[in-house]
């Protein structure tokens, strides 16, 4: 992780940025794991505004409140010659709502937070989204996310759930830019058994499901101008800690739902995006938050070079 570290660091003091740029909004956003695409779900677009021939650097950062949580997310990303990304991103969770299991004996924190370390790494291996806007190619890419939890005074609950702190995450992403009708269209499958992003561990003991599996994402946009947008995702979710949850007599109190979100995003130069959006993650934790839907407000804000 420090090597990587400075490598981000190294290629923001040294890179060659880029002078000419993509078009405003068609590298994406920063998405809460780090990497450009929408808000939840990655693009196959490679992020800050360098295109072919060019070094680029982005960073971002996001605020998500809910009901009950609140996720910050701050990262940094360089783009190599438009066909590799790499990023770094930290994630931190206000679990509060998590005390609540101190009456099944555990030790919770008052205050809890939970923080997640996202490295990614994404490489175009087909199409560009911009050039290939007027043909049925999309842009094509392939990613990972290493991720690694520190849990704090709720690592004994994910013990107990047989849920592991790291895990990777796997995914291809195919975006499709319908230049003339101001559309981009982005679907991504993604292989991976986290539980509610990874915040909440790597999959379960039996009855539970450990293994990973491969689950759809999808993104709409619709360009209002060039430098204004809306649209909405949609991210199905594991759900691997239910049954467990079943067979301990709660029912559906470790469910999760999937994520979804409506947005607007706007670039008012070529170096600066901003975002805001209505977010419903669905149950999160219901045993905790009363089978509560975490519905709320999502902002972000991006510059890129």
């Amino acid at each position: 992780m420090v090597l990587v570290r400075a490598l981000l660091l190294a290629s923001l003091a040294g890179s060659v940025y880029a002078e000419t740029g993509k078009l405003r909004l068609t590298g994406g956003i920063s998405s809460v794991e780090g990497v450009a695409g929408g808000g939840i779900t990655p693009w196959a677009v490679i992020g800050s505004q360098a295109t072919d021939g060019e070094n680029g650097v982005f960073a971002h950062a996001s605020r998500l409140r809910t009901d009950d949580y609140g996720l910050t997310t701050l990262g940094v990303g360089i783009a190599l010659k438009n066909t590799l990304e790499l990023t770094l991103a930290r994630q931190d969770l206000s679990a509060a709502p998590a005390q609540a299991l101190n009456a099944l004996g555990f030790n919770v924190n008052e205050g809890a937070h939970l923080k997640m370390d996202v490295l990614g790494v994404k490489l175009r291996v087909a199409g560009d989204a911009v050039l290939n806007s007027d043909t049925l190619m999309p842009q094509i890419s392939v990613g990972m996310e290493v991720k690694r939890t520190q849990a704090g005074s709720i690592r004994p609950v994910l013990d107990f759930l047989g849920s592991k702190t790291s895990g990777t995450d796997l995914y291809v992403s195919a975006t499709k830019l319908l230049l003339g009708e101001r559309i981009l269209l982005n679907s991504t499958l993604r292989y991976t058994n986290a539980n509610q992003g990874g915040l909440l561990g790597f999959g379960a003991s039996a009855p539970g499901q450990n293994s990973r599996s491969w689950y759809p994402e999808f993104s709409a946009v619709y360009l209002l101008r060039r430098d204004l947008a809306v649209g909405a995702e949609y991210r199905f979710m594991p759900n691997k800690l239910e049954a467990l949850g079943q067979a301990a007599g709660l029912g559906s109190g470790l469910a999760q739902d999937d994520w979804k979100d409506i947005f607007i995003a706007w670039a008012p130069n070529k170096n600066l995006a901003l975002a805001a959006a209505y977010v419903d993650l669905g149950r999160v934790v219901p045993g905790v938050t009363g089978a509560r839907k975490q519905r709320g407000l999502y902002a972000s804000a991006q510059v890129a070079y």
